[in-house]
């Protein structure tokens, strides 16, 4: 018997909207100056016949999703073609029912048939990894929670648990502990009761930004923003500070760790945290870095809050222990944290934390916090440059999750006027100020976006499929 609030995807719109970067970053080993935004329409309809429509994007972040010595665009354009296919294939979805359950029927049953037989149509092509797979589907997840509350006039954040959902958690996870227990519960059950309408701000110091005016080259554009990391801190008012690093040079990366802690100290800025790129093998090099750290500069040190994801992707083929690096500092899962089983392997190993994002599906990001929750876990929700209708749901997600500080957001650093109709509508979600973002202007139903009253012109669609 179905719930009476139950839904159906009956349509799907997909547009690619490309940004250009007012200054490059640099993912693992690769540097990038553009990069393609998806946007979905998604169409449902209810039980009763009535139907509503929400929004999804999501950034193709192409080089943190798919290392490879494929060229940029080939990877790219597999991307864009994979997205056309879930299109078609979210609009004739079979599944009714809350979007966590519909969601997670399409990522369990639809998602890895669609993968293997695209792979197997690009004739010994390298395949998309999974990992890519879930950022070109997220954009199509995200759409189908904001439908479900603009269906049902309600923010979407309020329809996780009874009588919105059919299935309890115990229908998705399962517990490592003894002492937990998934039954009967819901995901409200997981997140914060009142969420916080200002977030403070993670700057992402890339690997490739330049720290002071010796660094400069004099190839900086000249549009108004500012370059250097003094200039950011101080129009910002930012007190945390996230450090890219090489992963596999450790003289540069400690001499960046501490320059940028120097920055920061002199500017008042209060934490710092260190994303090592997913290229250490071996977790004696985290571990170096931060005992000369602690000896030589213990007030840095004591700055560094956390430490993502040092190590390879696939969690799978490399079961590090990495116990020496959390006992050390939080050590958090991202690349790696495709969904909570892969957080419990991880919890395993020796992780601590998981970063969390919107572009792995609204779905799984909830299903992963209320497993890390239930198991003592701690949260950060991290950003993938998200520009756009994309930084509302990245904010959402962080202020319902409460996570260890705030939400890392950095498309205003990059591509500041890519938000420009968005930022008419949110201001505070575009343009940090004390160091803080500001949700006060989401609102209404699904994830509050308020599409109606910003002024973009999208291109024309690359994909529109309908239920016959």
């Amino acid at each position: 018997m179905h719930n009476p609030h139950d839904i159906l995807p009956c349509g799907a719109q997909l547009y690619f909207l490309p940004v250009h970067m007012r200054m490059p970053i640099k993912f693992g080993t690769e540097t990038v100056s553009h990069v393609t935004c998806a946007r979905c329409r998604m169409e449902v309809r209810g039980l009763d016949g009535r139907t509503a429509e929400g929004w999804g994007e999501t950034p193709l972040s192409v080089t943190w999703v798919w290392p490879s010595a494929l060229s940029y665009e080939a990877r790219l354009e597999a991307m864009q073609s994979f997205c056309i296919r879930l299109a078609a294939a979210w609009a004739s979805f079979d599944s009714r029912g809350h979007p966590m359950e519909v969601g997670h029927d399409f990522q369990q049953q639809a998602l890895p048939v669609l993968l293997s037989e695209f792979n197997a149509s690009r004739a010994g092509a390298e395949p998309m990894p999974w990992l890519a797979a879930l950022v070109c589907n997220s954009l199509f997840d995200l759409a189908l929670h904001d439908a479900y509350g603009n269906l049902h006039g309600r923010p979407v954040y309020q329809t996780y648990g009874a009588p919105w959902m059919s299935r309890t958690l115990a229908d998705y996870l399962a517990p490592a502990d003894e002492a937990v227990s998934f039954a009967g519960k819901f995901p409200q059950d997981f997140l914060v009761h009142t969420a916080p309408s200002r977030l403070a701000a993670w700057h992402l110091v890339g690997g490739v930004d330049p720290l002071d005016e010796s660094e400069l080259k004099g190839d900086e554009p000249r549009d108004g923003y500012p370059v250097v990391l003094a200039d950011w801190i101080k129009r910002d008012g930012l007190r945390c500070l996230k450090i890219k690093l090489r992963g596999n040079d450790a003289q540069w990366d400690y001499a960046r760790t501490v320059k940028v802690g120097q920055i920061a100290l002199s500017h008042g800025v209060d934490w710092l945290t260190a994303d090592f790129n997913c290229t250490v093998s071996d977790p004696q090099y985290v571990c170096e870095i931060l005992d000369r750290l602690c000896a030589e500069h213990p007030r840095l040190y004591g700055m560094v809050l956390y430490v993502e994801q040092p190590f390879p992707y696939d969690l799978e083929k490399y079961r590090i222990d990495v116990r020496s690096v959390s006992a050390r500092k939080p050590l958090f899962l991202d690349e790696s944290a495709h969904d909570w089983e892969h957080v419990r392997l991880g919890r395993e190993l020796g992780w601590t934390g998981v970063a969390l994002k919107t572009c792995k599906t609204q779905t799984g990001a909830l299903l992963s916090a209320c497993w890390a929750r239930a198991h003592g876990m701690t949260l950060m929700v991290q950003d993938l440059t998200n520009p756009m209708l994309a930084q509302v749901p990245h904010c959402l997600l962080a202020a319902h999750t409460g996570t260890i500080m705030g939400v890392e957001t950095n498309s205003m650093q990059y591509y500041p006027d890519a938000s420009s109709a968005e930022a008419k509508i949110h201001p505070g979600l575009y343009r940090r100020q004390e160091g803080k973002v500001d949700l006060s202007t989401i609102g209404g139903a699904g994830f509050g976006y308020r599409v109606d009253e910003m002024t973009r012109t999208l291109p024309v669609a690359a994909a529109s499929a309908h239920r016959l």
